[in-house]
């Protein structure tokens, strides 16, 4: 088993507590950052950053669902990690600032991927496919938070 990354930046227009404050803001603005990709998102404890227990179904292809419980925690300033209860995924949500007003959001996820043929298709593919979705993620915060 190798392990997979798959990583994804935006600079966003807002400075980095607001955008940090709306990352970590799993009861409220996260659920409204999810693409279509996110079904049954739920909040089970918490709801703001450290803490926080949520869970949600990835449809990361037509075939491939992955039913996430995430604990959250922040080990450092401006950073957010989910931890999956369920796989070995770890995504990891780092907020800078990046000039006036504006943010620099880095998002990466690891898990450990599959073996043999399914392994090598998956450390091509699924860091392009999750790389996308995150990007939609980034885009929906940008609108939400950004300066318009």
């Amino acid at each position: 088993m190798a392990q997979v990354e798959a990583t994804t930046e935006r600079i966003v227009a807002a400075d980095a507590d607001t955008v940090f404050d709306a990352l970590a803001d799993y009861s409220g603005t996260r659920a409204k950052l999810l693409p279509e990709q996110f079904s049954e998102y739920e909040v089970r404890e918490g709801g703001d950053g450290e803490g926080t227990l949520v869970h949600w179904k990835l449809q990361a292809t037509s075939k491939r669902v992955r039913d996430c419980l995430l604990e959250v925690t922040e080990p450092t300033d401006g950073e957010l990690v989910e931890k999956d209860r369920n796989s070995s995924m770890v995504t990891t949500w780092r907020v800078t600032p990046a000039g006036e007003g504006r943010a620099r959001v880095v998002v990466t996820s690891v898990w450990n991927g599959a073996g043999g043929i399914g392994g090598f298709f998956e450390r091509t593919f699924a860091p392009k496919g999750l790389g996308r979705i995150y990007d939609a993620v980034l885009a929906r915060l940008d609108a939400e938070v950004g300066k318009q």
